[in-house]
């Protein structure tokens, strides 16, 4: 298969063995124009408007279109820092601005946590391509998932049936398009991440979904352990609660069934 027939594959497998909502996420830095592709939206470019990175993340996986972002287009701080295309480092006017607003009370514990933030060298890449993984022709350096609670777990459960290891993460607040892409990309390892109250408000992520970022490496790792338990009909699209019959109930329902003359069974013992 082609790169284009292998993507689809993918989609077509989580999918259909997850039951989501949204096309899962294929992401691309871009350090050569050459190689973004042609039916990309340049949000200043084709729309002379701004966009978030959450708002270009929720346009491909909902609206399943490919959006190209780089520092003219983005219009929030942390992607602009975080891929490296301004500095935000320790020393420079920004890092002070950020560091006073960043909701830590005490300026030196402000100033170390934001030192640590994650962040790739600036100038390492020109943008961002986010595409729908079902039809995006580029190998994605990650993937991000949109999904609950109980697809999260079967994907975690999944992960950790190929890999015998369970999936360290670390979750923070805000920042999440950050968090979700930038540890990923430097260490190769999977990753869960909340979305932040950006992403609600101006993106509209759902209060109930979570991002598990993975690897473009892994991705068909990922697939090969969710299909160990699919096939067994062990997946999440198979799961069913089991419903008990003939269940105990308060005294007073047995007292009303006799006098009905139907029958009685066990009460209670709360």
């Amino acid at each position: 298969m082609n790169m284009v027939e292998n993507n689809s594959s993918y989609s077509q497998g989580l999918r259909e063995m997850l039951l989501l909502r949204y096309e899962p996420i294929a992401i691309k830095l871009i350090s050569d124009e050459k190689d973004i592709p042609a039916d990309a939206i340049h949000p200043m470019r084709d729309l002379n408007k701004h966009m978030a990175l959450c708002q270009a993340f929720a346009m491909t996986r909902r609206n399943k279109k490919t959006i190209y972002m780089d520092k003219t287009s983005e219009w929030c701080w942390n992607p602009l820092i975080g891929f490296g295309f301004v500095d935000g480092q320790p020393g420079s006017k920004a890092f002070d601005v950020v560091c006073k607003n960043l909701g830590i009370a005490d300026e030196k514990a402000a100033k170390e946590f934001f030192a640590e933030f994650p962040t790739l060298p600036k100038g390492s890449y020109i943008g961002i391509v986010t595409a729908p993984l079902s039809n995006c022709t580029f190998k994605p350096d990650i993937v991000l998932i949109y999904c609950n609670n109980a697809q999260l777990r079967s994907l975690l459960w999944a992960i950790k049936n190929v890999t015998g290891k369970i999936v360290n993460t670390n979750m923070d607040a805000i920042d999440s398009c950050v968090y979700a892409c930038i540890p990923t990309i430097k260490t190769g390892e999977y990753r869960v991440t909340i979305p932040d109250v950006g992403e609600y408000e101006r993106a509209s992520a759902d209060e109930n979904e979570i991002i598990l970022s993975v690897p473009g490496e892994k991705i068909e790792e990922l697939l090969q352990g969710l299909h160990s338990f699919y096939d067994r009909g062990m997946g999440y699209a198979q799961l069913s609660k089991e419903m008990q019959l003939d269940f105990t109930r308060p005294p007073f329902y047995n007292e009303l069934f006799d006098i009905w003359g139907l029958d009685q069974g066990e009460n209670w013992t709360r």
